[in-house]
This record gives C-alpha cells, structure tokens and sequence, in this order.
C-alpha cells in the first residue's frame, strides 16, 4: 500500500464515519438497526482480510502484501460506502 492509497483510506473512513455519525444523529429512531448493519459489516471485512492475509502469507508473500491483503476487503467496502452516502 504507496503513502497516497493509505492516506486516501484513512479520510475516507474519517469521512464515512463523520457522515454516519450526522445520519444517525439526524435519524435517532433508527439508529439500533444502522449500528448493528454497521458491525457486521465490519466483522464481515475483517474477517475477509484475515483470511486474505493467512491466504497470502502461506503463498509465501512478502510482508507487504499480506498488509495489503488483509486491509483490501475494508478498504473496498469503506470506498463503496463513501460513494453509497454521497451519492445519496
């Protein structure tokens, strides 16, 4: 992962968690449902990378590359939800 892709990655799930953070605030009634969508999202993502990198790492991968691997499937589904909320 270069400087610019992980500097990408972190605004932007600085970016969808302060959007997430403004609709739940602005939509209290469904808050419980959004939050418990919001960690298995995330349990689903972390685990993908931990198998991503278990994957990579047995295929004799550098160090590098199992960090990319196992960071690839969150940094896919904080991409797809940036463009879910800016798009609207």
């Amino acid at each position: 992962m270069t400087p610019f892709v992980a500097a990408a990655f972190a605004w932007q799930s600085a970016c969808v968690f302060t959007l997430r953070s403004a609709q739940l605030w602005a939509q209290p009634a469904e808050a419980q449902e959004r939050l418990t969508g919001y960690v298995l999202e995330k349990q689903r993502a972390f685990t993908a990378g931990a198998f991503a990198a278990g994957r990579a790492a047995l295929d004799g991968a550098d160090a590098p590359a199992v960090f990319a691997a196992a960071l690839a499937p969150a940094h896919r589904r904080v991409r797809a939800n940036l463009r879910k909320i800016t798009r609207g």
